[in-house]
């Protein structure tokens, strides 16, 4: 029993928190008519403003959202939501999907370790997993996100 709480107390996140609060926003955004203050966006969704703040900068740069700055100012996504996908959100804030460096598609390094990677049976398993990941976040919209977290509405109505 000890083991087990110690080995999750030190599982590590695979998902960073910026990249969740990030899809949090896209969700947010998704929902709402019309542009959406950070702060309210904050507050809604439990997330520290001035860390939202900046991962919508980031977001804005990357071409996903619009912003307008002033009265009736606020954010609002720059293409529908249903052609954004996570996969496109983590890339941009938490950078490649890959588990291991020399499984990346966008951020490959060779294991200095590694003397044979075509036979390296640990790269071998993580380019799986690396396509795995990559096929389900790919093919998720933000819109078929959003409406993950609706089904217990959709089924009580």
């Amino acid at each position: 029993m000890e083991t087990a709480r110690a080995t999750r107390a030190t599982l590590k996140q695979m998902l960073s928190n910026k990249a969740k609060y990030g899809l949090k926003a896209l969700i947010h955004l998704a929902g709402a008519e019309g542009q959406c203050l950070a702060g309210d966006m904050a507050a809604a969704n439990n997330i520290p403003r001035k860390f939202l703040d900046a991962i919508l900068v980031e977001l804005r740069n990357a071409g996903i959202l619009n912003s307008r700055k002033g009265r009736g100012g606020g954010y609002l996504l720059a293409r529908s939501a249903e052609k954004i996908t996570v996969g496109q959100i983590i890339r941009i804030l938490d950078g490649p999907l890959a588990p291991i460096a020399c499984a990346s598609k966008t951020a490959y390094q060779r294991c200095a370790d590694c003397p044979d990677e075509a036979a390296c049976a640990i790269r071998d398993i993580m380019l799986d997993v690396r396509d795995s990941i990559a096929m389900i976040l790919d093919r998720t919209s933000i819109a078929s996100l959003r409406e993950r977290g609706h089904r217990e509405l959709q089924i009580l109505r």
